[in-house]
């Protein structure tokens, strides 16, 4: 039986706005349907049920830890939510988890398809997910993803679950202004592709954020930041929305040859090699896919194929996450 899409909840891709976004640039989200999650009951409640029973057992104590954090979040009137705690608990003792295919520390947004799942599976009046949901709407759920995130990261944007609740890329032009959006594949030739680079190992958001924000206070980085970077980020959104493949592509090189310099405390030091080859030839271009530190990298190409024969000869493994439709 084919599950609805409404009881999967999907990673997410950080296209653009890393960084940027704590000073309120534009950003933009895809949900990744590649790695995805749902909740389940462990085997030991279900004969027919066949998954990793350690797994199925650390998740369930988490969440189990997570609802008494909820649960005071709401009676300290933090959190504007009604929610059904008496279900919730009840399967919580019957084997309540998270099945998930998503890695954890690799910014795909673990937490947030978590956070997703139980405010659609237990919230009372809850707000409906998808295209259709209001601007209001969006930026409500926004708010009370943040708050219900904040479990796992101290503090949270929120944009993770929303992204995998909504189950649409979404453009974040403001805090205050968010909206749904298509990407338009046919205005694309053939070739070009989005794709992840998996570096081997987790990154940790909290002191990668904390190392960019002690850099801000550098009179000369900021400015590059303020100057440079976001504008270079809002511009790469902009074409790529529009479908300017040229002017895309330009702009996307040079950006990730500002990452290269200004955070390469950020990239794997042993994928160095590799983004510079791309700011060289431009027949792919990189750039950090979330906080950095590990994790996976982003890329784009206007030749797939071209692109994968590099990363071939290089023993590098890429796991393509958008392709052009044009012929």
């Amino acid at each position: 039986m084919v599950k609805k899409r409404s009881d999967i909840f999907y990673g997410k891709i950080i296209l653009f706005g890393e960084y940027g976004i704590i000073f309120d640039s534009m950003a933009l989200t895809i949900p990744f349907t590649h790695f995805h999650g749902e909740l389940s009951f462990n085997n030991r409640y279900n004969k027919f049920k066949y998954t990793d029973f350690d797994f199925a057992n650390n998740s369930n104590a988490q969440i189990e830890a997570y609802s008494a954090y909820l649960r005071k979040l709401i009676n300290d009137k933090k959190l504007d939510l009604a929610f059904n705690f008496d279900a919730f608990i009840k399967d919580l003792d019957n084997g309540l988890y998270f099945e998930s295919s998503i890695p954890q520390g690799f910014g795909l947004g673990s937490s947030g398809a978590l956070v997703a799942a139980l405010y659609s599976q237990y919230a009372l009046n809850k707000i409906s997910g998808g295209r259709s949901a209001s601007k209001d709407e969006i930026l409500k759920l926004k708010d009370i993803f943040s708050k219900m995130e904040s479990f796992f990261h101290g503090k949270s944007s929120g944009i993770d679950p929303l992204n995998s609740y909504i189950q649409f890329p979404l453009l974040i032009n403001s805090k205050t202004d968010i909206e749904t959006v298509g990407i338009p594949r046919n205005k694309f030739n053939g070739n070009s592709a989005i794709f992840l680079i998996n570096t081997g190992k987790p990154g940790k958001t909290e002191p990668m954020v904390n190392m960019f924000l002690e850099n801000c206070q550098k009179p000369d980085y900021i400015d590059v930041i303020n100057n440079q970077y976001i504008p270079l980020n809002n511009s790469c959104i902009t074409h790529l929305i529009n479908g300017e493949l040229e002017a895309f592509f330009n702009t996307l090189a040079k950006l990730s040859k500002l990452q290269s310099t200004y955070f390469q405390n950020m990239i794997p030091a042993n994928y160095m090699e590799a983004w510079a080859y791309g700011n060289k030839t431009n027949d792919f271009n990189l750039k950090l896919c979330g906080s950095g530190g590990g994790g996976y990298l982003l890329g784009f190409t206007p030749d797939i194929k071209k692109s994968q024969s590099y990363f071939k000869s290089q023993n590098i493994e890429t796991v393509t996450v958008y392709k052009s439709s044009r012929d």
